[in-house]
């Protein structure tokens, strides 16, 4: 259910709502907008009578939301939703570009990469430090070593730093060495990580499971905004197909519906999406004509040395084609590349 403020509403008209919406077992989510602001109510919205609010001063119009995922939806929320982060904002006009080792191996490396990054413009680093690995015997990370390299890498350098969490009791460790937590795609559905990246202060990148629907990865946004963080970015990084070509099927097209659906911003991760180098720079590019608001993509001084993932990472030299195509092809869409 979203109620909708009449233009002139106080802010009186809109606290004596939120205070009824409480009052009834319910969750009051006002959203401001640039004429009007509207309150998003989740809950058994169904065990009451849902007209009782119409006769509330500044009261405009009740509006029933029909999608299961209620406040990632446009019905609730119809303006694209904007994160900041690190000098930067993640949103429509822009394409903001992530990037980095997929494994933080030692602090030389690390910063190495950053300092590359950041002499080109790139405001965003990605490494992993708890490593969710198919193999029990595969590098799992450096654990919380790599948050103190990551941490020494931001304060040098001034980059953001993008790093996955894998279990709720991680959570307050990585906020501290992160400006964007990552939910993998093993933990899409990690119900309890998801509330608790829900009281998180940080934004949270959303990586799709290998074979969710998009109604099951807008369902598993949707615990992350009910538990009050409404800084979540969603990301394709490939499903699960019969094709044996790529590591992944990079499922370009569900940014169009997820836009069309959502308000929230949306990346592509072609490194995980291929799984081979060669393909990366074109899904890339395919990606921002798609539509997307950003990308995640892995590099390496030497890939072939690379600690996890060298098959699908890109050298230095090559994401520096990269960008060079990315900018050229954002101005000719009228966006953006950051």
């Amino acid at each position: 259910m979203l109620i909708v403020m009449q233009t002139h509403a106080s802010g009186d008209d809109i606290a004596e709502v939120c205070r009824r919406i409480e009052s009834l077992g319910l969750k009051a989510h006002p959203m401001p907008g640039a004429t009007r602001t509207a309150i998003g109510i989740t809950g058994n919205i169904d065990a009451i009578d849902a007209r009782s609010f119409e006769a509330l001063s500044g009261v405009r119009e009740l509006v029933r939301v029909t999608k299961p995922y209620k406040l990632a939806s446009r019905e609730m929320h119809a303006d694209d939703t904007v994160v900041p982060v690190a000098g930067t904002r993640i949103g429509p006009g822009t394409f903001t570009v992530i990037a980095g080792p997929c494994s933080v191996e030692n602090e030389s490396m690390a910063m190495e990469i950053a300092e590359f990054l950041r002499e080109r413009g790139v405001r965003l680093f990605r490494g992993g430090v708890f490593k969710p690995r198919t193999s029990p015997y595969a590098f799992q990370g450096l654990e919380d070593e790599g948050l103190r390299i990551l941490e020494r890498v931001r304060e040098r350098t001034g980059v953001g730093i993008v790093t996955e969490v894998m279990e709720p009791d991680q959570v307050e460790r990585v906020e501290q060495a992160s400006d964007i937590l990552q939910i993998g795609t093993r933990n899409m559905q990690n119900f309890p990580l998801l509330k608790r990246v829900g009281k998180a202060q940080r934004p949270v990148l959303l990586k799709r499971g290998m074979s969710a629907t998009l109604e099951e990865w807008l369902m598993a946004a949707e615990y992350v905004l009910a538990g009050g963080n409404k800084q979540v970015i969603l990301c394709e990084r490939g499903i699960r197909t019969f094709a044996d070509h790529t590591r992944n099927t990079l499922d370009l097209s569900v940014i169009p519906p997820a836009k069309q659906f959502s308000h929230l911003p949306i990346l592509v991760d072609p490194s995980h999406g291929t799984g081979k180098r060669a393909y990366v720079h074109p899904m890339a590019l395919a990606g921002l004509a798609a539509g997307a608001d950003g990308l995640i993509v892995e590099i390496h001084p030497k890939p072939e040395t690379a600690m996890s993932d060298g098959a699908q990472t890109l050298t230095l030299e090559q994401f520096d084609v990269l960008l060079t195509d990315l900018r050229r092809l954002a101005e000719a869409l009228g966006r953006t590349v950051v």
